[in-house]
């Protein structure tokens, strides 16, 4: 059966909710006019015309004809759609659901049960009918009709939630209730009805913070919107809810009436205002891209943004905001988590494939999460990053309506999440998709990551700059008009002027400390804005500077759930403070919760605190907290570490900095995993020498391993030292299993930078060990193997990668990052080439490549493929050489493997010949000892020899072979090293250059 989906999404899908395309938007639009009006016969001629009103009437019927034969491929055998002669008929059908008339029939069913007096009855058919409406009808259409039909469903369903709102209430579901006014509020978010019913709801259920909440945002989106105040009916119902208590202490005050001035008007900025509407329209034509609005502090780039974000809504785009904070609390990927959770976003990611659907539950779970890899699986896993950004994306671009992702405080954005945007705007190009960013201009450039990405992204021509400077003197003027209600007069101006540099955050906060100041030109002898802030903070009552401290302390936004907590105030008086910061305009509505309107009104809160009190304050954060989410600490792992740092107590701040490393590593943020470790580092630093040190330090090590491989590779410096340490501590507390995996590590390490004979004695001082853990046995064995025909032991390799091979099942190293029977077979082939058994050699590298594609892991299948490569290069075979490396340069590009790609570069040097392949090999060449990756020198370096000889360049050829004779000998690196003299006899001045295939001609395998 098929479902057409055109509420909150334009979509077919078959019986597996797949979706089926490409259908063409017209045809779609067609297919909901004919289901809109279902049983009514519609003249082909009407139809014609209404669709494609500017062409000719011939050319209109043959638009139609192509989107009806489009329609019918679609519809298959379905007899829903009728055509009889001159007209076409939609009819229901059971082979074809459409949402838009289980809507209607299920609406139909509940207003009839509710005539009957049957509520049970009426309930369930007004659940599945609230639930069937995801969203307006068709969004991003605009034609007549489409509006006409999209407000009646709208409003159906919003008088069918307060129906059912009434029902509920009734029956004494209050909890029931409050969701479903909930939802009547987003669907009509401007009518004060359901923000009155939502407030009636939560104060009878005993949570007033709650319906002080809702007022707040109702103000918030009325202010926004409208430009006007919520009504007497609305701030009466209030008032009665919040009520007024007494005060206690010499702050106290009566709450604020009318502390709240309107938002300032956007003034003086008509420059960038135009910047910004062109790009947005660039993305309309689908041209994506991140626009960049940068400037100091108070500057006014978010005001920018949030009228950018009005017209893309006005536009009918998905709109998602959100921000970053500069505090070390952070979570990995939390921008994009904020993004995702967006209600446009929530209801199209249901019609992603389960595949990619399975991605986005990895960051935002949409019911209770499951365990978390450990951070041992980040090599293992690591691939799964492209297919863990690629599922989220798509999610983002599943509504097939315009994009626009707002981020605020691009300066403070981690590394993971700079990657994201990389990876989303890197995409096909023609989307329709617009990343705007504000970031303080110097702090920006300062923080190597987003100085990075976005040189990147400039470099691929996808950031689009715009600079916001202060107002100049007659902007400042015109602002503090707006604000103060009358002009300056000449000396204000330049008084106003100096005082406060043209920042538009100066004079809009001075506005806010004292009303009319602005009018007057005085700034109240501030000398700059955080005065200006501290003042404003003074005329708050002391309950009100208590709660702006303690969420100051949060560094994030914050929720009254969590203030109750840590707070020393009842419950009645934080409501009255968070009302009374909110009126004052130093909280704003945000999320489901609150934030400061600026982080510097944050920074000012948390400065008036005393250095005493903050320790507790942190402390009483910590502990809320763990209490809001028992059960699920791992959500807040990086502020519970924060806040319990910053309250001295080390020890519970080591314990949840690991697990937000495990929670990192586990949406493949590797990078904000190995800062989590490196802070747990610091911490056991100040900590008691002993062996409850060395415990916790082992257990840190061994999880900074996998993520130091998978960012820096094996010859990672911080890798080998981390590996070094771990060995010394597992052998201090006597834990061997923790000594052998280090040792496993340090082998690949060794290796990896050309230390064969040193890897080697790992190898075997880990065999040694297996004895008595057979667990590791099989690593061992294949460590000791590797090394061992590194130095030209072939015979004693496939001695114990045999026995490796029989020690496998079906396992994986967390170590290694690789399927160990792929890896040992396909290193297992080139020892048998060495001994001269071509046979086994092709067997074996038959072996590895039929696993490698069969084991559902890409990073083994490149192993494979790598190692099959060098095989066909050595033994001649061209064409499939051509083959493997096309297969693993796509796979290398695909899922950014380093390492092999620079395998496939090499060899594809070799196999172009010439002066390009030349350059390719030395490009090669370079990367690997960039990454300090000398394994197998002596045979890059061969290659390269081969083709200068080609070329005619003997004495290059011969420095090259020097070079490689070095090189093997320097690090033990043997197998090659007969070839390289046999080479080098022929390069030299006497041996007349014979070209390189009649080199490899004379090639012989055993050593």
């Amino acid at each position: 059966m098929l479902t057409v989906y055109l509420l909150g999404e334009q979509r077919v899908s078959n019986p597996e909710d797949v979706r089926v395309g490409p259908i063409s938007s017209r045809a779609i639009a067609l297919l909901a006019y004919l289901v809109l009006h279902a049983g009514l016969a519609q003249s082909r001629t009407r139809l014609a015309g209404l669709f494609w009103p500017e062409s000719s009437e011939q050319q209109a019927r043959t638009n139609l004809r192509r989107e009806l034969h489009n329609l019918r491929a679609l519809l298959g055998s379905d007899g829903a759609l009728a055509a009889d002669g001159p007209t076409l008929t939609w009819t229901d059908s059971s082979s074809c659901r459409v949402d838009v008339d289980t809507f209607r029939n299920e609406r139909s069913a509940a207003v009839a049960a509710l005539a009957d007096s049957d509520p049970r009855a009426f309930l369930d058919h007004a659940d599945r009918a609230i639930d069937t409406y995801r969203g307006e009808l068709m969004p991003g259409t605009y034609e007549d009709w489409v509006l006409e039909h999209r407000e009646v469903l709208r409003r159906q369903c919003v008088e069918l939630c307060e129906a059912t709102v009434r029902v509920l209430r009734e029956s004494g579901d209050v909890e029931t209730a409050t969701a479903c006014a909930r939802r009547r509020i987003q669907l009509d978010p401007l009518e004060e009805v359901g923000y009155r019913t939502l407030m009636e709801l939560q104060a009878a259920s005993g949570d007033r913070a709650a319906a002080m909440t809702t007022y707040h945002r109702c103000a918030a989106v009325l202010e926004s919107e409208l430009g006007v105040t919520p009504s007497a009916a609305t701030s009466r119902l209030f008032d009665n809810l919040l009520g007024e208590h007494p005060r206690v202490g010499a702050g106290a005050a009566r709450r604020p009436e009318r502390v709240r001035t309107a938002v300032p008007a956007l003034i003086g900025r008509e420059r960038e205002r135009g910047e910004l509407q062109r790009r947005w329209q660039q993305s309309l034509d689908g041209r994506q891209g991140l626009l960049l609005v940068s400037g100091d502090a108070g500057a006014g780039k978010t005001r920018l943004t949030t009228e950018l974000a009005e017209i893309a809504r006005a536009d009918g785009a998905v709109v998602a905001t959100t921000r970053c904070f500069g505090l070390p609390g952070r979570v990995a990927l939390a921008p994009v988590a904020e993004w995702l959770r967006s209600p446009d976003f929530r209801s199209a990611i249901g019609s992603l494939n389960p595949l990619w659907r399975a991605e986005v539950e990895r960051l935002v779970p949409s019911a209770e999460p499951g365990p978390r890899p450990s951070t041992s699986r980040a090599m293992v896993d690591a691939w799964q990053r492209h297919r863990f950004f690629e599922g989220t994306t798509r999610a983002v671009l599943s509504s097939g309506r315009p994009v626009l992702l707002v981020l605020d405080d691009l300066q403070w954005c981690d590394a993971e999440t700079t990657a994201w945007l990389a990876f989303l705007l890197s995409l096909d190009t023609h989307m329709r998709v617009l990343v705007a960013a504000t970031a303080r201009t110097d702090e920006a450039r300062s923080r190597h990551d987003v100085r990075e990405a976005l040189r990147a992204l400039r470099s691929a021509r996808l950031v689009t700059d715009v600079e916001v400077d202060p107002l100049s003197a007659d902007g400042t003027a015109e602002l503090a008009r707006s604000l103060g209600g009358r002009a300056l007069d000449p000396s204000e101006e330049a008084v106003l002027y100096a005082a406060t540099g043209g920042y538009p955050l100066y004079i809009v906060e001075a506005a806010r400390m004292v009303p009319g100041m602005v009018a007057t030109g005085r700034g109240g002898g501030a000398d700059d804005l955080g005065e200006v802030l501290q003042r404003r903070l003074e005329q708050c009552s002391e309950p009100a500077r208590d709660v702006a401290g303690l969420a100051g302390a949060l560094g994030t936004d914050f929720d009254l759930d969590l203030l109750s907590e840590a707070s020393d105030l009842d419950a009645d008086s934080l409501v009255q403070a968070v009302d009374e910061l909110w009126r004052r305009r130093i909280v704003r509505p945000a999320g489901t919760g609150y934030d400061f309107v600026h982080d510097l009104v944050r920074e000012a809160a948390y400065r008036s605190v005393s250095p005493p009190r903050r320790w507790l304050l942190h402390r009483r954060l910590a502990q809320g907290l763990e209490l809001l989410h028992a059960g699920r600490t791992d959500d807040v792992a990086a502020q519970l570490a924060e806040q319990y740092r910053r309250g001295g107590r080390p020890d519970r701040a080591l314990h949840y900095l690991q697990r937000a490393a495990e929670v990192a590593a586990s949406v493949f943020a590797n990078a904000e995993a190995l800062r989590h470790f490196r802070d747990c580092l610091d911490l056991l630093e100040a900590m008691p020498v002993g062996r409850n040190r060395d415990a916790h330090e082992v257990d840190v090590r061994q999880g900074m391993s996998a993520p130091l491989t998978t960012l820096y590779g094996y010859s990672s410096a911080e890798l080998e030292q981390t590996l070094d340490r771990t060995v010394e501590l597992g052998q201090r507390l006597r834990r061997p299993k923790v000594v052998l995996g280090a040792l496993i590590g340090l082998f690949a390490a060794h290796f990896v930078q050309g230390h064969t004979a040193q890897a080697h004695g790992i190898g075997v001082r880990a065999l040694e060990l297996s004895a008595a853990d057979p667990e590791f046995e099989g690593q061992a064995q294949f460590a000791v193997a590797g090394a061992a025909l590194g130095l030209g032991r072939p015979r004693d390799a496939i001695e114990h990668f045999d026995v490796a091979l029989r020690s496998f099942s079906d396992d994986y190293s967390f170590i290694l990052g690789t399927r160990l029977e792929v890896h040992a077979h396909a290193w297992e082939s080139h020892a048998y080439w060495m001994i001269g058994d071509e046979q086994k050699a092709a067997r074996s590298c038959a072996d590895a490549l039929a696993l490698g594609r069969t084991c559902g892991h890409p990073y083994s299948l490149a192993v494979a493929l790598g190692y099959a490569s060098v095989l066909y290069q050595i033994r001649g075979h061209d064409a499939a050489l051509l083959a493997s490396l096309t297969e693993l340069r796509e796979l290398c590009e695909r899922y950014h493997f380093a390492y092999y790609s620079q395998w496939s570069q090499i060899l594809e040097g070799r196999l172009l010949g010439g002066e390009p392949g030349i350059a390719k090999i030395r490009e090669g060449l370079a990367e690997l000892r960039r990454q300090r990756a000398f394994a197998r020198m002596p045979y890059w370096l061969s290659l390269l020899a081969e083709v200068q000889i080609d070329v005619g360049w003997r004495d290059a050829a011969r420095a090259t072979l020097d070079a490689a004779r070095i090189a093997a000998e320097q690090h033990d690196d043997r197998w090659w090293l007969p070839q390289v003299l046999r080479l080098r006899a022929d390069a030299g001045p006497f041996a007349g250059g014979a070209p390189a295939r009649t080199v490899r001609e004379r090639r012989i395998p055993t050593v």
